[in-house]
């Protein structure tokens, strides 16, 4: 299994998560964020990311305007900076270019081992792990047609309902 909390596996992966690797320590992005325990989560991280794949990256955060201000300090002057809160999960994101990535940084207060997005890469790297190549090709395809990672996985399993949940419950 992959520690997926030290980005040194990406060193050793294929290109793309090698060029991630080095655009991440290059401009020390998870140094920036230290404070609130960044990991890289997604589709690179477990090769089956498609051309327009970003990096997104998850963050604990206990105090929202420290957040917002490291933020701000260290990315506003970033090619196409945005920032946005969702009230609803009481988060905050921020999406930026970086060389040849799209970075979003997604920050809520919740340890990020245990947020969506890093149990379902976990879940979603097992079910690689577990069903070989032609299967990540066809969750590969499946997003190439359009599809969502959860929703993909979901059809090629037959899961029923919501994607996201159904995908949670298998572990």
């Amino acid at each position: 299994m992959i520690n997926f909390l030290n980005l040194s596996y990406l060193k050793s992966g294929n290109p793309k998560q090698q060029s991630a690797y080095q655009v991440l320590t290059k401009n020390s992005i998870l140094e920036k964020l230290a404070e609130f325990t960044p990991v890289l989560v997604g589709t690179i991280p477990i090769n089956i990311d498609i051309q327009n794949s970003d990096l997104d990256i998850i963050c604990d955060v206990q105090d929202k305007e420290k957040f917002k201000h490291t933020l701000l300090t260290h990315f506003q002057g970033e090619r196409g900076f945005s920032i946005s809160e969702n009230q609803a999960l009481n988060a905050l994101k921020v999406n930026f270019f970086l060389e040849d990535f799209e970075i979003e940084i997604f920050g809520q207060n919740i340890p990020a081992t245990e947020q969506n997005a890093y149990r379902h890469m976990v879940i979603e790297h097992q079910l690689l792990l577990e069903n070989g190549e032609e299967f990540r090709l066809k969750i590969i395809n499946l997003k190439k047609q359009g599809y969502k990672t959860e929703p993909a996985f979901a059809k090629l399993l037959g899961l029923s309902g919501n994607a996201y949940e159904a995908l949670l419950n298998l572990c």
